[in-house]
C-alpha cells in the first residue's frame, strides 16, 4: 500500500505550501482545520492511495502557507483555485474538515465545475451558538502568546475545545508532550485571522448551488460544531448523506482517522463509482 511519509520539503505554488502524491487516479484535495496542517492527514490519506492521487495543502495562513489571511472564506477558496490551475488539474474530489470544510462548501458552490464530489467533515451551515465567543476567546489567548505570554494556556483551551473527554485521558502523555513544543509566531498571526474568518459566517445562500455528489459527517462528542447545525447542513444539501460516529470531538481526523477513511472510500465506491 502506498504511504504517506511526510519527508522532504513542501512546494509552493500561488502563496500555498501543497504536497501531491500518487501518479494515476482522479485527485483528493484535502481541506485543513483551521489549526492543522496537512501532514495531519496522512492517517486518514493513506487507505486512499492506491485509488487516488492526494493533494494537501495548507490554506493562507497556516504552517505551510503564513503570510497574511482573507477577509472572509472566499478569500481561501480564489486561493484553492488558483492552486488547482497552477498544478493543471480539472474537478478533485474535496475532503474538508471543519475550516477546510467551509472552505469546501464554498469552493462547491461557486465553482462546481471544479468539484466531483464534497465531504464536509465537522462542518456547518453558519456560525453556530457561541463559536464567535470561543473565536475571541482563542483570538486573545493567541495575542497574549505573541506578546510574549505563556502559550500553554491557549493549548489548554484549545485541547478542552476539539477533543473528545475520553480522547484527553487516552492520550494524556502525548497531549502533554505537544503542549510543550514551540510553534513560529508567524503560526499564530495566521491563526488570528482564520479564528476572525469563523466569527460570523452564513452560507445557506450558497448551499443550494452544490449539486456534487455530498457527504457530511458529525462526531456525536464536538463541541464546536452542535449536531442541530450540521443537520441543517446535509438537509440544506438535499441528497447529501449524513454519517455520525458516535464518540469522536470535533478533531475527528486525529480521533478516529481509520473510521473516517472508511466512511470516505464507502461513499465514493457507491456515489462516484
Amino acid at each position: 500500500m502506498w504511504k504517506n511519509t511526510g519527508k522532504g520539503p513542501p512546494m509552493t505554488v500561488e502563496g500555498l505550501g501543497h504536497r501531491l502524491l500518487g501518479e494515476r487516479g482522479d485527485v483528493v484535495l484535502l481541506l485543513n482545520g483551521g489549526m492543522m496542517t496537512y501532514e495531519a492527514w496522512d492517517p486518514v490519506s493513506s487507505p486512499l492511495g492506491d485509488r487516488f492521487r492526494i493533494l494537501g495543502c495548507d490554506l493562507r495562513g497556516q504552517l505551510r502557507s503564513p503570510g497574511g489571511g482573507h477577509d472572509d472564506l472566499s478569500g481561501h477558496v480564489a486561493d484553492v483555485v488558483g492552486l488547482l490551475n497552477t498544478l493543471d488539474l480539472g474537478a478533485v474530489h474535496v475532503l474538508g474538515t471543519s475550516f477546510g470544510g467551509e472552505v469546501g462548501l464554498l469552493l462547491a458552490a461557486r465553482h462546481p465545475e471544479r468539484v466531483q464530489s464534497l465531504a464536509a467533515v465537522t462542518a456547518v451551515d453558519r456560525t453556530p451558538p457561541g463559536l464567535a465567543e470561543d473565536s475571541r476567546h482563542l483570538a486573545q489567548l493567541v495575542t497574549r502568546v505573541l506578546e510574549g505570554g505563556e502559550p500553554g494556556l491557549f493549548h489548554d483551551a484549545l485541547v478542552r475545545d476539539v477533543y473528545s473527554e475520553a480522547y484527553r485521558t487516552a492520550h494524556a502523555a502525548e497531549l502533554a508532550n505537544r503542549r510543550r513544543r514551540a510553534l513560529p509566531d508567524a503560526w499564530y498571526r495566521g491563526l488570528l485571522g482564520i479564528l476572525a474568518n469563523v466569527e460570523d459566517f452564513d452560507l445557506t445562500p450558497d448551499l443550494g448551488a452544490i449539486v456534487c455528489p455530498a457527504l457530511v459527517v458529525h462526531a456525536a462528542a464536538d463541541a464546536v460544531m452542535p449536531a442541530e447545525r450540521v443537520c441543517a447542513l446535509a438537509s440544506a444539501l438535499g441528497c447529501a448523506e449524513l454519517a455520525v460516529h458516535p464518540t469522536s470531538g470535533h478533531a475527528l481526523v486525529a480521533e478516529d482517522p481509520g473510521w473516517l477513511a472508511d466512511v470516505y472510500l464507502d461513499f465514493l465506491g457507491r456515489r462516484c463509482g
